[in-house]
C-alpha cells in the first residue's frame, strides 16, 4: 500500500500495516482525517497481504486530541428528530475497522480524547505508554455528548459505571488507570510499548488469514448474541477452521515439530515461531 493521504504515513512489513497518524500541531481529527481512515479501512480490507493494523501518532503528546470543534459549532440550531441518521466518515471507520477480518491495534503515545478515544474503542487492541498516554470524553464540559461511539462502546468496554464516570465526569485517565478499567490491553513503560506491540502484530500476523477471521468473528460474537446462540456460532467456525488446507498443512507440521511431546509443549513460543512459517 503506497500513501493515504495526507495525514496518515502507512508502510508494510511482514503482514503488518504500520500507520502513523500526523496532523500537526495536535492531530486534531478533522473531516479529512476521518475521510482517510474510512479509505485506509477499504483498502486495507481489500489488501491481501495485510493481516494486522497497527496505529500509532507521529506527536508524542497527542495521539489524536479530538474532533475539530470548530466544524462542531456550526452544527444547525434545530436538531432533526428523525431516529435513523446517516453515519459520518468516522462511524463508518470505526465499524469498518471493529468488523473486517484483520486485527487492529493501538500504540498510545499521548492525548486521546473524544473522537480520538472514540476511534481507540473501534479498535481490536489498546496499548498505553505509562506516564504519556491519557485518554479521556471531554464532550459533557462543552455541553455536547460523544457521537461516535463512545456511550455505546464504552459501557461494553469498562462497564456501565465507568462509563458513567469517564463521559459523565469529563475528565481524563491516565494509563494505568485505563488499564485496570479495561480501556487498554496493557499499560507499559514507554521504552517497552513500541517492542512489545510489534511483537505481537507479527506474532498475530504470523498466523494464517483464515484462522484470524475466524477467530476475530467469533470473539465478537460474544459481544453481539446470548451465550447459548455464541457458543453455537463459536462451534460452527470452529468445525469450518478445521476443513482450512491451511490449518490441515500446520496441524501436521504441529505433530512432525514434535508437538504433544514433554520438551517441544514447555517452549510454546519457540512451536509458535516454527508453525508462523508454515504457509
Amino acid at each position: 500500500m503506497g500513501d493515504k493521504g495526507e495525514l496518515l504515513r502507512v508502510r508494510v512489513s511482514r503482514g503488518v500495516l504500520f500507520v502513523t497518524i500526523d496532523n500537526p500541531p495536535i492531530n486534531l481529527l478533522t473531516i479529512q482525517m476521518a475521510t482517510e481512515f474510512l479509505r485506509l479501512s477499504q483498502d486495507a480490507a481489500a489488501d491481501k497481504e495485510i493481516r494486522v493494523i497497527v496505529f500509532d501518532s507521529a506527536n508524542p503528546d497527542f495521539f489524536i486530541a479530538h474532533y475539530d470543534v470548530a466544524f462542531l459549532v456550526q452544527a444547525p440550531d434545530e436538531a432533526d428528530d428523525r431516529k435513523t441518521v446517516d453515519f459520518h466518515d468516522l462511524n463508518r471507520a470505526c465499524e469498518a475497522f471493529r468488523r473486517m477480518p484483520k486485527v487492529s491495534i493501538a500504540k498510545v503515545e499521548g492525548r486521546a480524547r473524544g473522537g480520538g478515544s472514540e476511534f481507540l474503542m473501534a479498535l481490536d487492541m489498546r496499548f498505553g505508554a505509562i506516564g504519556k498516554a491519557i485518554v479521556g470524553q471531554p464532550e459533557l464540559p462543552l455541553g455536547i455528548t460523544p457521537g461516535a461511539g463512545g456511550t455505546q462502546r464504552l459501557p461494553r468496554l469498562i462497564g456501565v459505571g465507568r462509563a458513567m464516570e469517564v463521559i459523565l465526569g469529563g475528565g481524563d485517565l491516565t494509563a494505568e488507570t485505563a488499564e485496570r478499567y479495561g480501556y487498554f490491553n496493557r499499560a507499559l513503560p514507554a521504552g517497552e510499548l513500541g517492542p512489545f506491540v510489534d511483537d505481537l502484530a507479527f506474532r498475530i500476523a504470523s498466523h494464517t488469514p483464515e484462522s484470524i477471521a475466524l477467530a476475530k468473528k467469533a470473539i465478537l460474537a460474544a459481544t453481539e448474541l446470548p451465550l447459548m446462540e455464541g457458543l453455537i456460532e463459536e462451534a460452527s467456525l470452529s468445525v469450518r477452521s478445521l476443513t482450512l488446507p491451511s490449518a490441515k498443512r500446520r496441524m501436521n507440521k504441529f505433530l512432525e515439530l514434535g508437538g504433544q511431546t514433554f520438551e517441544m509443549e514447555l517452549d510454546w513460543s519457540r512451536m509458535v515461531k516454527a508453525l508462523g512459517d508454515v504457509p
